[in-house]
């Protein structure tokens, strides 16, 4: 099923499956968000809960026993039931049951809430530890854009821009995408720009920390943008299928790692991961704007 809001500046579908994005138009009808082209990729933005990216074996432990899910956790494969609906608005919602707990033992309410706000698409996350345990997770966003924007330009003309200068880190991972224990300082350009070439994206995703927390990619000789603010997330992957000259570029805030590399992780040891005492509640937004 899915469901449209709009304001005077954008108008945005989202599928009850996975509370995923479909598209992101502006009021001219320019269309932002990446189509799901199957020469490239499939999806066109899933939520990540309660985990990023791959599990070593597809995998981990808990209290002794084995569990796992597939890429990005579960939300991105479940359908989300609607608990609320304005114009401007919609909330979608998974509670676990015994197919999620069968994957992750942890009784849960997962809540994503969209809102259109002038030319500012809000995403707001919530999760509720509905168990008796401590619980373990990570949450991240992973849309794809359009890059080039604009008829007559290549998206070798487009930069990454962070808001403020920043010295970040990049995480390396492995061919598997299991982070190693390496990590590198990645210079950007005057401290606040990577100019995009396909080639960046040949060895996977390019994964920062210590970073600034909003980024925009434009181009020089266009005056379409758009801009991902993340305040409340850790780490920011880049990333296109790998050795293509795909014409999209996904922002990917993260609150904590993929696994690490040869490690089947056990998970009160993952020290990134979120973590909710019984009753408790997690809450972070980020937003998606765009300049038409």
């Amino acid at each position: 099923m899915l469901t449209t809001i709009t304001n005077k500046d954008l108008k945005v579908v989202i599928s009850a499956r996975g509370a995923e994005l479909q598209s992101i138009q502006s009021s001219d009808g320019t269309e932002y968000l990446w189509q799901g082209d199957p020469a490239y990729w499939t999806s066109h933005a899933p939520n990540i809960f309660p985990y990023v990216a791959r599990l070593t074996e597809g995998k981990f432990i808990y209290h002794g026993k084995e569990y796992g899910f597939g890429n990005h956790g579960l939300v991105r494969y479940a359908d989300l039931t609607v608990i609320e609906e304005t114009p401007d608005s919609v909330t979608y919602q998974l509670v676990s049951d015994e197919n999620t707990l069968r994957q992750y033992p942890f009784p849960f309410r997962y809540t994503m809430r969209y809102q259109v706000i002038g030319n500012r698409l809000m995403m707001q996350t919530t999760v509720e530890n509905t168990g008796s345990a401590r619980m373990y997770f990570a949450v991240g966003g992973h849309p794809g854009f359009n890059v080039p924007l604009e008829a007559g330009l290549d998206f070798s003309d487009y930069v990454v821009e962070f808001d403020e200068p920043a010295d970040p880190y990049r995480i390396l991972l492995a061919d598997s995408g299991a982070v190693t224990p390496a990590q590198e300082r990645y210079a950007l350009e005057d401290r606040r720009r990577i100019p995009l070439s396909h080639r960046l994206f040949d060895h996977d995703a390019i994964v920062l920390h210590h970073m600034a927390k909003s980024v925009t990619i434009r181009a020089e000789k266009g005056r379409r943008s758009i801009t991902v603010s993340y305040p409340g997330f850790r780490y920011l992957g880049l990333w296109h299928k790998p050795k293509t000259d795909a014409p999209y570029l996904c922002v990917e805030p993260w609150t904590s790692l993929p696994s690490r590399e040869g490690i089947v992780e056990t998970l009160p040891l993952q020290s990134d991961l979120l973590v909710l005492d019984p009753g408790g509640q997690y809450r972070t937004a980020w937003w998606i704007e765009i300049t038409a």
